[in-house]
């Protein structure tokens, strides 16, 4: 039987708590001229993140912050409950290199998920890598990993403090020694081994200390490195001067034939370039798909030609065989034409391709032939998301991984020739599953769009209009929000919550039309499908307003900063995390110049006023009540930097009017989310459900 815990000190508590003394943050006089506007920026100075004065702002913040989370009375218990459901062992899907079988698992609660090995399946696994010795905080993790052909030989990337700069290293699997070969100053590229003898990657110049966390990223280099030699012997094989914010991505065919080179201009959009490795006369890249204006990737080639996934004249994505001596599109073949789910990928193995597909924003997988001959579609165990489907061309199975939103993580070994999945492992947890239902239901958007979410919440719910939500969202870049368990999501709706995911435009859900509208100059979208689906829930009596909070990370925390700017009266509690709030300088740090065809610049007169309207940092107005906000984010994060967190807090913290606390939670040696220990995901999520739920009116149950 559960226990409610009823605290009689609470409403003394939210009485003492509603006095906040937010620290003072200076104000200076800073104004920019957008094409005749004028714009103020008086928080800019909390963009040097090295200077003296910002961070005693940050400590000062954090101090606030701790105190009132400190009063929450059932806060150590929510941190109780979340480190107990987390203990559990969680494994990865085995892949096969060389003599060896490879396979990440967690024994429960270490900060970094160690790389095991063994020989056979039913044999006793050893260490292969194991991050956590790496760094006794526990902020090293793995973010690349690649073996030659043979398996003999390894790369595997570090990095650090949650930064994306990581450093390549390179290993004997045989002794598991370290070669004296070592790599820095890589960023979003992996490796592409050229037989035992040396490996492509691409990198930066190295940066400046103080600034190689903010200051903006440009002249990536594509390099060869051959194994004994010193990093800076390696040889450029491609660059582009005149295109300083390129980036790009070097891979090989399986056969090692092809090189192929991706150009992209930022995130979406991309140009594909190769060189036939079997060709002695060709010695430079030769253009295979030619302009940015769509999206097309390499999937293997098929001898002499090249199989391509593209959106080119098929918004939902077709397969297409391509000759590189005849490149034009008018020679172009269609293997896999285009479907009315949307293709978010194709992976090979055992001599067939395996295309991924979304349907209403779950998984579909379809297994064909290299002539384009479907052979089956792969029954999967239910609505949910499945990921791994592709091996190497001799294999005859693989393993695959299978999740929902009320299913933990089941790992499966699939039969190449007969179709068959076996389960191989099941996730076993503290946490009764069977007690979890997920819907899916659609509503209609502002302006007539059918927009679809989830829902998960324990049996028996009442559609009493009382429930506790959060709703979350992200709705950009293409990237689809697809089913998939989360302890800490489940511990939520173990306390009564229901979890909302929103399959919001701007994402790949139903393809490059789905995806286009929602960025730009539609980006307004994205907002009001997410404001939609507040409105939705309450109208259906799953909800109110005062029992609804929202929450939503990097581009999903612009969401949040938008929706709570845009309808600060029908959301109780807000929770922008890592988000990008100030619309108009984005793109003047790290990496944020390659979501300019995202979003738009500011640099653009066609597209500041549009920037300007919903901004989160700039549209928020005095004297007005805000929900309970909490912000967060990593001091070392260089993607989206912490300047945007800090601006918008303090303009917040000047602007708000009411009792909800406006708090700002900032991370040491933590980055954008990636590769966070455990210890600190733990601690973070408590802090995040216990702010949550206190502003929702929630009780603890036990």
């Amino acid at each position: 039987m559960k226990r409610i815990f009823y605290f009689p000190f609470l409403l003394l508590t939210m009485k003492t708590m509603a006095q906040i003394q937010y620290p003072a943050t200076h104000k200076e006089e800073v104004t920019d001229d957008y094409f005749g506007t004028k714009v103020e920026d008086p928080y800019r100075w909390l963009e040097d993140d090295n200077a003296a004065a910002t961070k005693a702002w940050v400590a000062a913040q954090n101090n606030v912050t701790n105190d009132y989370l400190s009063k929450i009375p059932y806060r150590s218990a929510i941190k109780s409950r979340l480190e107990a459901l987390w203990n559990y062992p969680k494994f990865g899907a085995p892949f096969k290199k060389g003599a060896y079988y490879y396979f990440y698992k967690n024994d429960g609660l270490q900060n970094q998920a160690v790389l095991y090995r063994l020989k056979d399946l039913n044999g006793t696994p050893e260490v292969f890598i194991d991050p956590n010795t790496l760094s006794s905080e526990g902020i090293a993790a793995l973010s690349g990993l690649s073996f030659t052909k043979d398996g003999k030989l390894c790369t595997y990337s570090v990095s650090k403090a949650g930064s994306d700069w990581s450093e390549i290293f390179v290993m004997n699997t045989d002794t598991k020694a370290l070669l004296a070969d070592k790599i820095n100053w890589t960023k979003f590229g992996g490796v592409a081994w050229k037989g035992d003898e040396g490996f492509y990657y691409s990198a930066y110049d190295e940066p400046d200390e103080k600034s190689k966390l903010s200051k903006k990223n440009e002249f990536q280099k594509v390099f060869y490195h051959r194994l004994g030699t010193s990093q800076k012997d390696d040889i450029i094989i491609y660059q582009d001067r005149e295109h300083p914010l390129r980036y790009f991505g070097v891979g090989l065919t399986e056969d090692q034939r092809f090189l192929i080179l991706s150009v992209t201009e930022g995130t979406s959009g991309s140009e594909l370039w190769y060189r036939d490795l079997n060709d002695p006369a060709q010695q430079e890249f030769a253009l295979l798909v030619k302009g940015f204006d769509t999206e097309s990737s390499v999937i293997e080639n098929k001898g002499a030609l090249l199989l391509v996934n593209t959106n080119y004249e098929a918004p939902n994505y077709r397969v297409v065989l391509i000759d590189p001596k005849k490149p034009e599109r008018t020679h172009w073949k269609t293997v896999i034409p285009e479907q009315k789910e949307a293709l978010q990928g194709v992976g090979t193995g055992g001599g067939y391709l395996f295309a991924s597909y979304l349907k209403d924003a779950s998984s579909k997988i379809v297994q064909y032939d290299f002539e384009g001959k479907r052979i089956r579609d792969i029954a999967l165990p239910g609505i949910g998301t499945a990921g791994g489907f592709g091996a190497e061309q001799e294999d005859r199975s693989f393993y695959y991984s299978y999740s929902s939103f009320a299913t933990p993580p089941a790992i499966y070994q699939y039969d190449i020739a007969s179709g068959k999945s076996t389960l191989y492992r099941k996730t076993a947890l503290s946490l009764n599953t069977d007690d979890l239902v997920t819907e899916q239901v659609f509503f209609t958007s502002k302006d007539g769009a059918r927009v679809p979410m989830f829902l998960t919440y324990k049996k028996g719910l009442k559609k009493d209009g009382n429930n506790p939500v959060l709703l979350y969202g992200y709705g950009g870049f293409n990237i689809p929000m697809t089913p998939g368990f989360s302890v800490s999501n489940a511990f939520f709706v173990e306390q009564g919550g229901i979890y909302a995911v929103v399959n919001l435009r701007g994402g790949s859900e139903y393809g490059e039309a789905w995806h286009k509208a929602g960025m730009l100059l539609n980006k307004q979208n994205v907002f009001n499908d997410f404001i939609g689906a507040a409105e939705y829930l309450i109208a259906h009596k799953y909800t109110n307003r005062n029992k609804t909070a929202i929450r939503g990370g990097s581009n999903g925390g612009l969401l949040v900063g938008a929706a709570m700017t845009q309808r600060p009266d029908l959301f109780k509690v807000a929770i922008p995390q890592v988000g990008v709030l100030d619309m108009l300088r984005f793109q003047k740090f790290t990496v944020g110049w390659g979501w300019t065809v995202e979003y738009g610049s500011s640099d653009s007169a066609q597209y500041f006023p549009y920037l300007y309207r919903y901004s989160p940092y700039h549209n928020l107005k005095k004297g007005t009540s805000y929900p309970a906000t909490l912000i967060t984010t990593g001091d070392h994060d260089d993607r989206v930097v912490p300047a945007h967190s800090f601006k918008f807090a303090a303009r917040l913290q000047e602007y708000h009017k009411g009792p909800n606390p406006v708090l700002i939670r900032i991370e040491t040696n933590a980055g954008h989310g990636a590769g966070k220990p455990t210890g600190k995901v733990i601690e973070e999520a408590a802090d995040i459900w216990a702010f949550t739920m206190y502003n929702l009116g929630m009780k603890f149950k036990e």
